[in-house]
């Protein structure tokens, strides 16, 4: 594994940041406040090739590796984590299923689209009552003649409202069965397709969260994903790779809140020196970057290993477990070094505290990696 990094990877990290200081720096307080989703940003972003980066470039990609990818999300994830969510959840979930699993017209009909960010795509698995249990979802699709009719909700949907196609995983056979799923891409204005509720967040209030709500929609049978009954299994593996997503944004929420923690540390002064100069803070900057260092590894390594073709179930799992706690801790530990003053709008410290915490629980919550980390160790 080659620790240093790529040429491709400074240039990509430059262009973030360039690109947040004029178009995202400027209005993301308003965007959080408002829970505004600036869906021109990303329309932007895919002029930069950065809503397709793992698409390959005959459909319109950039046809980067995911090593390119976490470097992408983590230098957006240090300027604003809600940009840095969205960006991952349309390139992870949407165009990832799209890419690893549709048809080749189906992929020459979407992903140009979805990578230059013409359209906006969103990911449909997660329902009210069934969390985490995705066996037992609810939503249903029944085969009538060239179609499938689909009836039911999903909620926790990124760009639920403002996509503008979703792939949605749908039962089709018995309840429990994980062979009884299929995959669907759905577009907007699709009859019986709507948005429902806008989920009201604590944190990454900028990226887009709502209900899908599905009512006798009729989705024609070349819209199916690979075979019908292979959904939830599609679903496992592209969230295989949406797990190293999650734990680039991670990572990057946490250097975003160490960076500003650490300079915050020489500037503010008491007892006639920078508060850094105390045991009590530079402890709390030495355990912060020490973390920060192990879940850059851990994301890194799981990147590098799915670029190679490799099985990436438990690294990716442990990547987004570890790195998704340290964001936590090291977003904590920013507001306490910042003092009160963490605990005001007027300084980021808080606001990477409220967006950190969505990390430990998107994508599978932290006691779910955890089981399917154990899972591979006690075979």
């Amino acid at each position: 594994m080659e620790l240093v990094e790529t040429e491709n990877q400074t240039m990509i990290a430059q262009m973030v940041r360039d690109f947040g200081a004029t178009h995202i720096k400027p209005h993301m307080m308003r965007w959080d406040e408002t829970q505004e989703f600036p869906a021109e940003v990303f329309h932007k972003l895919g002029e930069l090739g950065l809503m397709g980066v793992l698409v390959p470039q005959e459909y319109g990609g950039s046809g980067f590796g995911y090593t390119e990818y976490v470097t992408a999300i983590a230098e957006l994830a240090k300027i604003d984590g809600s940009i840095g969510l969205s960006m991952a959840a349309h390139n992870s979930l949407c165009t990832g299923h799209i890419l690893q699993h549709a048809s080749e017209e189906q992929k020459h009909k979407y992903l140009p689209k979805l990578a230059s960010g013409e359209w906006i795509g969103a990911w449909g698995l997660t329902e009210p009552n069934t969390g985490s249990d995705a066996g037992n979802m609810r939503t249903v699709a029944v085969e009538d003649g060239d179609f499938f009719v689909l009836n039911g909700a999903k909620n926790f949907i990124t760009h639920g409202k403002t996509g503008n196609v979703a792939v949605v995983i749908a039962r089709t056979g018995e309840v429990g069965d994980s062979h009884a799923m299929t995959a669907f891409i759905v577009e907007r204005g699709t009859p019986g397709f709507e948005a429902g509720r806008k989920e009201d967040k604590l944190g990454m209030r900028a990226s887009e969260t709502t209900e899908l709500i599905f009512t006798d929609c009729r989705v024609p049978k070349e819209n199916v994903i690979g075979k019908v009954g292979d959904g939830f299994v599609q679903a496992l593996k592209v969230l295989d790779g949406g797990r190293i997503s999650i734990a680039a944004l991670s990572l990057g929420i946490a250097q975003g809140a160490y960076e500003a923690a650490l300079q915050y540390s020489k500037e503010r002064y008491q007892f006639n020196q920078p508060i850094s100069n105390f045991q009590g803070i530079s402890f709390k900057l030495a355990d912060m970057a020490t973390e920060i260092e192990a879940a850059s590894l851990l994301t890194y390594r799981a990147a590098d290993m799915k670029d190679r073709g490799l099985n990436v179930n438990r690294e990716s799992a442990m990547a987004k477990l570890y790195a998704s706690e340290v964001a936590v801790r090291t977003a904590n530990e920013g507001v306490q070094i910042f003092g009160g003053y963490g605990y005001t709008k007027d300084y980021p410290a808080e606001k990477y505290y409220r967006d950190a915490k969505l990390c430990t629980i998107g994508e599978g919550t932290s006691e779910i990696q955890k089981l399917v980390i154990a899972r591979t160790i006690l075979k």
